[in-house]
């Protein structure tokens, strides 16, 4: 089956360890039905999570998981919803159920010769910064909802988009942070292959395949 690796792309889609819950949908601010995107990319990726454990990161194989994105892109806001599954037989369930749902919506602002970000999410509200060709990008947010209890109160998203392999590479830390100190618990490492709308010369599949 021929794939076609988008050469564009970028996002704040995340799954992650944790004690959230990810189902919360965002309340839409307009009543308006956006049908005409610029574009839509649908992501297919995994990703590798690690504990922080006697100042290293080690293997969390119970918690990897696979993933998908659906992302519909505006002249300067994306919305996208995220899928992903936990894969690994021995999951212990404390990040929440073995499939989850995350609702993502990003608005960009140009500001010193740089994009400055808004997230608004299932699983919280932040900010972020990202170059004008989206091909480094940070964001960071505080969870909602999370107990006082749990070892992780934010996220912080850095990613790396190698479009001209139609890559993107992305590292979600959990951490704790009590005013300038900050104390990591878990992490996962994401990588994920997009694609866009296309037209087939064939069908994407055979008995011979």
């Amino acid at each position: 089956m021929k794939q076609t690796l988008i050469l564009l792309s970028g996002s704040v889609l995340l799954g992650f360890s944790g004690c959230a819950s990810a189902d919360k949908a965002i309340i839409p601010m307009s009543k308006q039905l956006l049908v005409e995107d610029t574009y839509t990319i649908i992501w297919n990726g995994s990703s590798k999570a690690y504990r922080f454990v006697d100042q290293s990161w080690q293997r969390a194989e119970n918690y990897d998981y696979q993933f998908n994105v659906i992302q519909k892109r505006y002249k300067e806001q994306w919305k996208s919803v995220k899928t992903l599954q936990r894969i690994h037989p021995e999951y212990d369930g404390k990040a929440g159920e073995r499939n989850q749902t995350m609702y993502f919506d990003l608005t960009f602002l140009l500001k010193d010769s740089k994009y400055a970000s808004v997230l608004n999410s299932s699983l919280g509200t932040g900010t972020g910064i990202s170059d004008l060709e989206y091909r480094s990008q940070s964001i960071e947010f505080k969870v909602e909802g999370i107990s006082s209890l749990a070892p992780y109160d934010h996220i912080r998203i850095t990613q790396t988009y190698k479009y001209e392999e139609g890559i993107l590479e992305e590292t979600v830390l959990l951490f704790k942070k009590k005013g300038n100190t900050e104390t990591p618990f878990m992490k996962n490492e994401e990588k994920a292959f997009f694609y866009t709308k296309g037209h087939l010369t064939s069908a994407p599949s055979t008995s011979k395949q």
